[in-house]
């Protein structure tokens, strides 16, 4: 990510949890205790400091019922209101990602139609959950017991090569866009068009999403970013060889620019356990930052979960893990919560300031790359 202008100085109170305050009363550091004892100040720190989900398939997982009520509980999915309370779940990200296999010329259409189903069903369930665009409205929608839900990511073919799109999207409540899978933002890196796609997503407030996405594609969007990144779905490769993961490499230089990666808890990226996520975490930790981990709910995307993670009611288990291994509150409130909130933030702070300065976009694809 390139430094931010001069005139961009997030202040303390952009990272800090001011709104979300640390409990003192929660012993800071894993003592001897029961398992019952684990999950109990699990339970009362994630009270404090709830999880913001940065990825959910709900969306397409939903097309495919004739009949659901997530209000009253949905067996057919693994997110529901009941089970995201259960789970001291306040922010869900809901994937706009497409299929694979769908004509590439259907892609547009096919991400507003998943949006339009999300902003539905967000209508549907005014009693547990609230559409957010902003850092300060996944606060509000906390702070009224409801689940903020953000629409993204997308996948970056939904943009069709137009910038023009991309802003209709953003106006349209899209967050966060994935930047793989097209001609300028491909195995062979970001192009001049790829770049200026960049530059208009930090105009807008709408973060990049580096999972899948190549090497060189991955190195020229933290270059170019004035705004944190974030790899929704990666896990550390040195742990498991998964091509979505993260070698330690890019870790560290993800760290040095304060993006984001949230581990997913797939059994396919993580491992068969909660005891294996508990490694990714702690690697990832060690390597980046605490400042620099996530969690990935990865729910209702058709991915095999660990044992005692089955569904989005299952955080307390994590963290109790994470207890028993010796986590401190600070690093767990950054964990579930903070480290999204500081991402969202400065995401928010980066638009209005480069709004200031720049006008929209006008570049075509033509012009740039051809």
């Amino acid at each position: 990510m390139a430094e931010l202008q001069d005139d961009l100085h997030p202040t303390t109170e952009a990272t800090a949890l001011d709104e979300l305050p640390l409990d003192d009363s929660l012993p800071t550091t894993a003592t001897p205790a029961t398992d019952t004892s684990l999950l109990d100040r699990a339970h009362a720190l994630l009270t404090a400091h709830p999880v913001a989900d940065g990825y959910s398939g709900l969306p397409w997982a939903l097309r495919l019922l004739p009949w659901y009520d997530l209000e009253e509980g949905e067996s057919a999915v693994h997110t529901d209101v009941p089970r995201l309370r259960q789970g001291h779940v306040r922010a869900l990200f809901c994937s706009l990602h497409l299929p694979e296999g769908l004509v590439a010329n259907r892609a547009v259409a096919a991400t507003l139609e998943q949006l339009d189903l999300v902003r539905t069903v967000v209508a549907a369930h005014p009693e547990g959950l609230r559409l957010a665009h902003s850092a300060g409205q996944v606060i509000d929608a906390a702070h009224c017991g409801r689940v903020a839900v953000l629409l993204g990511p997308a996948t970056a073919a939904a943009v069709d090569d137009s910038l023009g799109i991309l802003r209709a999207l953003h106006s349209l409540g899209l967050r966060v866009l994935t930047l793989t899978g097209t001609s300028w933002a491909s195995e062979a890196g970001l192009t001049r068009f790829g770049e200026e796609v960049v530059r208009e997503m930090n105009r807008l407030g709408v973060l990049a999403d580096l999972s899948g996405a190549s090497e060189q594609t991955s190195a020229r969007v933290l270059a170019t970013s004035k705004t944190p990144v974030l790899f929704t779905r990666s896990a550390a490769r040195a742990l498991r060889p998964h091509p979505a993961n993260l070698p330690d490499d890019l870790l560290a230089e993800l760290g040095a620019v304060q993006g984001l990666c949230m581990v997913p808890l797939t059994a396919e990226q993580t491992g068969p356990t909660v005891r294996d996520v508990a490694d990714h975490l702690d690697h990832v930790r060690a390597v980046a930052g605490p400042g620099c981990v996530g969690l990935s709910g990865t729910y209702d995307a058709g991915t095999a979960h660990p044992q005692e993670l089955g569904d989005t009611s299952c955080y307390p288990n994590l963290i109790a893990e994470l207890l028993r291994r010796g986590w401190n509150e600070t690093d767990l409130a950054l964990l579930t919560w903070g480290n999204m909130q500081r991402v969202l933030r400065t995401a928010d702070f980066t638009a209005r300031a480069a709004q200031e300065r720049r006008e929209p976009s006008t570049a075509r694809i033509a012009d740039l790359d051809g």
